[in-house]
């Protein structure tokens, strides 16, 4: 298989797999066609008043202040004398349109409806909206008519509340008749964001109080496992938390025989969708109703998780299977390993006519099942995958062969490591500080290596340079209060080291650059100062209360286009290149900062660039050594003057240092603060923020691939090869979603580095002088 086809095989397969995942695990909750069921009893109340506070967590309502007192007396004096409460528990994604729906439907959001963003119904439902012969609604005019067919302002809300609800008794003459509940659609976070699952976002107040709702249950005492209710003084009020689906019995204030109906009614509605019929039930035992609507919620699951086994089975077969695949061809297309096979063209055949028609089975199987045609792709992706790996069975019998003939220490010690590296992989994505452990272990590969004989001062620079490093994962990710100042010296120290660069270049620009090549590092230079400039002035005008200046935008917006551009206009020598790539990108990242953060593309970079030294100086513990020095190689003759040679076991480990270094960014900075954008914008804008966050994101996985081009040409490999060494090192890790997309945004961090260094923009017909 040519390379251009494996990349594509590795591309479509991963996708497949990325897409898998929706339909294993992401089904949808809708059922359609049941027939509406209603209480036959008359409701306790008239009317209801639903009250919804935007992003209002459960504790920020619930806790008192330091002087001991509500920021809603209004709400806390209903929960105390008038009401019940409780949390509401919420879902991922904890955003506002499948908040809303869970509310006014009782059920979590079709997954495909979430994907749409904020769309008017893009998958039908009922609702209670629907089911009502009025419904009013007030609020904020980009959200309600989505929903027209169907502290951080507490006591502003309180306020609210208090105004609304006694207007609208007044209006009825005070009838007795209207029932209220407060709840929020999510929670919030202290550093302002919402969507994913923490506790502050998934926990969501609740408070119901008039017409038909009990009146607050005094308790002796109540258990839960946090520890809310001292925190809130309301260990003697009993807390009522609830999940959707579920009838809240306690909430009610009516006789036996209604509750009773009522839960009845929601018994069978769950039952609808099963089609049972109602003579299962008796009427008016409400622990058979409760009992049968665990069992109908039980049934749904299993309802919806019936494919999940079967499904993940076929697509970790395939997922096996891809990966024993591109181990083979590594060993047999870039190894010693092989032998060469004879042809065995009846075998060939009997092999090929086999999984033929396992394939045909399945195919048999999934048509009387009329399963949907995203099945046929899970379950039939591993025949072809599985027939290639059993075509290199004489591969397989050679490495077998091989690491018998190696010493059992040396095997069992090799084995080892590659787990324990991998593991250490996986627990990153759960525990950041998991990747302080391995950058320790990093630090000591050149001492147990003969590096630190070989080359002292650049192995005491990696110790240094990756202890440093290993400081950003204990650091908070997000939450943390602005560190301007030290965003403004992270640029003065760029400027300092540019300019110490800047002078040695000048002092040796006869031999390598030309007076054009001079003023693209200046401009890169004048950039960072800009930078600089831009941050501190923006934060000391919006601190004032004066906004972001227009020449700060127009700066900002400026660096960012050209800090894409200049690096093209710099000359190819590896390390001029890679400094011109680290320089238009810093600039960009220094907008983007807001504390310490801005630092981590810096040592990051002088832990790449001590790197390539370090694999420079391995290299010649095999003999090899690259012929023009590092100081002149150039990235544009890589390929003219490189002889490639056959992998061996130390590309693996540089395979995995590469995907330990590509995995860091994201670990150290998954989060997105909206302040990070402010030189940029401050008018709320979701997907020109989004973009512009995601974009800082980018630049250290960025300057991480461009390193990485690096050490492939100066190693003398190439990198087509050294691409399927760490697709093959990347299966191991667990966290299956992100490894898939963390797969493909690697092959494009590997096109886009190659693109950074090797090619150059021409803006002069001057001839230009190049060492060889």
């Amino acid at each position: 298989m040519g390379i251009p086809v494996f990349v594509f095989a590795g591309l479509l397969v991963h996708c497949v797999f990325l897409a898998s995942i929706f339909d294993i695990y992401f089904t949808s909750p809708l059922v359609h066609g049941m027939t509406p069921q209603q209480t036959p009893l008359p409701p306790p109340a008239k009317r209801l008043v639903l009250f919804v506070a935007d992003g209002l967590r459960a504790d920020s309502l619930y806790e008192l202040d330091s002087n001991g007192t509500s920021r809603a007396p209004f709400l806390r004096s209903i929960l105390e004398n008038t009401g019940s409460w409780g949390i509401s528990h919420t879902r991922v994604p904890t955003e506002s349109r499948p908040g809303h729906v869970a509310l006014i439907a009782g059920f979590y959001e079709d997954v495909s409806a979430v994907a749409k963003g904020w769309k008017e119904n893009p998958v039908e439902f009922d609702s209670i909206f629907n089911e009502s012969k009025y419904t009013w609604s007030w609020g904020s005019p980009d959200i309600l008519p989505m929903f027209a067919k169907g502290k951080e302002n507490i006591r502003k809300v309180d306020e609210g509340v208090k105004e609304i609800a006694s207007m609208l008794e007044n209006f009825y003459g005070n009838d007795g008749k209207t029932a209220f509940i407060l709840t929020s659609d999510h929670g919030m976070t202290d550093w302002g964001s919402h969507g994913a699952g923490h506790p502050s976002e998934t926990l969501t107040p609740l408070i119901a109080w008039g017409a038909g709702v009990n009146y607050p249950q005094r308790v002796a005492s109540q258990f839960f496992e946090d520890n809310f209710l001292k925190e809130w003084k309301l260990e003697n009020l009993k807390r009522l938390d609830v999940n959707q689906g579920t009838l809240p019995l306690e909430y009610l204030n009516n006789s036996a025989h209604f509750k009773a109906e009522s839960m009845f009614t929601n018994a069978v509605q769950i039952l609808e969708q099963f089609k049972v019929t109602k003579h299962i039930v008796k009427r008016g035992k409400v622990s058979l109703c409760k009992t049968l609507i665990n069992l109908a919620l039980e049934g749904l699951s299993y309802y919806h998780t019936y494919d999940r086994l079967f499904l993940g089975l076929s697509i970790a077969m395939g997922f096996v299977g891809w990966t024993a695949y591109v181990i083979l061809v590594i060993i047999k297309t870039h190894t010693n390993l092989t032998k060469a096979a004879q042809s065995h063209d009846k075998e060939s055949t009997i092999l090929l006519y086999g999984f033929a028609f396992v394939g045909l089975i399945i195919a048999f199987f999934l048509l009387i099942q009329t399963c949907p045609w995203t099945y046929y792709v899970y379950c039939l992706l591993p025949v072809p995958v599985w027939y290639a790996v059993v075509k290199e069975l004489h591969v397989i019998q050679d490495l077998a062969a091989y690491l018998l003939s190696l010493p059992v220490g040396q095997s069992m010690g090799f084995l080892l490591i590659c787990v324990l590296g991998i593991e250490i992989l996986v627990f990153s994505f759960f525990y950041r500080s998991t990747l302080t452990i391995g950058l320790l272990v990093f630090a000591g590969w050149p001492v147990i290596t003969q590096l630190w004989v070989q080359a002292k001062t650049t192995a005491l620079i990696w110790i240094l340079l990756c202890m440093l490093l290993g400081i950003f994962p204990l650091m908070p990710v997000v939450g943390r209060e602005p560190n301007i100042p030290l965003v403004i010296a992270t640029g003065l120290l760029t400027l300092l080291i540019s300019c110490s660069s800047l002078s040695s270049l000048c002092k040796s620009k006869n031999k390598y650059m030309n007076n054009e090549d001079l003023k693209v590092q200046f401009y890169q230079m004048l950039s960072i100062a800009l930078s600089t400039y831009v941050v501190s002035s923006t934060h000391d005008s919006l601190q004032n209360k004066q906004g972001l200046p227009v020449f700060n935008q127009i700066i900002s917006w400026t660096t960012l286009v050209s800090s894409s551009l200049l690096p093209l206009l710099s000359p190819t020598f590896l390390f001029q290149r890679l400094f011109s790539i680290l320089l238009s990108l810093m600039s960009t990242y220094l907008l983007l900062s807001t504390g310490y953060e801005a630092l981590f593309p810096l040592v990051l970079s002088g832990l790449m660039f001590v790197w390539i030294n370090m694999e420079q100086e391995a290299l010649q513990q095999y003999g090899l050594s690259l012929k023009p020095k590092l100081a002149v190689f150039n990235f544009s003759y890589a390929t003219d003057i490189m002889q490639f040679r056959q992998l061996h076991l130390d590309d693996v480990r540089r395979s995995f240092f590469f995907v330990s270094f590509f995995v860091m960014p994201f670990s150290c900075f998954s989060s997105f603060d909206p302040a990070s954008v402010y030189c940029f914008l401050t008018v709320f804008s979701p997907f020109m923020m989004g973009g512009l966050l995601v974009l800082k994101v980018v630049i250290p996985f960025v300057l991480v691939s461009c390193a990485f081009e690096a050490v492939q040409v100066t190693t003398q490999l190439s990198s087509k090869r050294y691409s399927k060494c760490y697709i093959s090192a990347l299966v191991g890790i667990s966290h299956y979603v992100l490894v898939m997309s963390l797969t493909i945004f690697m092959m494009l961090m590997n096109g886009l580095a190659q693109l950074l260094t090797t090619k150059k923009l021409e803006l002069s017909r001057k001839t230009k002088h190049h060492s060889t």
